[in-house]
């Protein structure tokens, strides 16, 4: 089986986490500026076999377009120019960043390392994968019932 590569996309930063290669766990991969997550996704895929991007897509609480969503659409239409024969999969992102600061309270974290705000992109990143991988497991265990 290939990786799963998910992009929590913002406009400085970019945080990326995968699955190993069973597409059981997903861990942090790294925080990138977001003029060079094309390039670091080009040299990870020679190395790695990637299936899939899951994207973090942005939504307000009414289910309705952020301010970001239209740069994270434009980013979305260039990853699939770029990599036209990998899939791409928006899933729901909101709270991702809260989520991700609490785990690293309840983790343990000094309150200087939570403010690295390349950590908390890694974070929510392992976030939006493991929430997508739980939502696959939960449609296949409905569908074998």
């Amino acid at each position: 089986m290939a990786r799963i590569l998910a992009i929590d996309y913002g406009q400085k930063r970019v945080g990326l986490a995968v699955t190993d290669n069973l597409q059981i766990i997903a861990t942090a991969l790294d925080t990138v500026h977001s003029k060079d997550v094309i390039n670091y996704i080009s040299e990870y895929i020679k190395h790695e076999n990637v299936e899939l991007f899951v994207v973090g897509f942005p939504k307000d609480l009414q289910n309705k377009s952020t301010d970001a969503t239209k740069y994270v659409e434009a980013f979305i239409k260039q990853l699939g120019k770029v990599f036209p024969d990998i899939p791409i999969e928006k899933t729901d992102e909101r709270f991702t960043s809260k989520i991700a600061f609490r785990a690293m309270i309840d983790g343990g974290l000094k309150k200087t390392d939570r403010r690295d705000k390349a950590l908390i992109d890694r974070v929510s990143a392992v976030i939006i994968l493991q929430s997508y991988l739980e939502q696959k497991q939960n449609e296949k265990n409905r569908n074998t019932k």
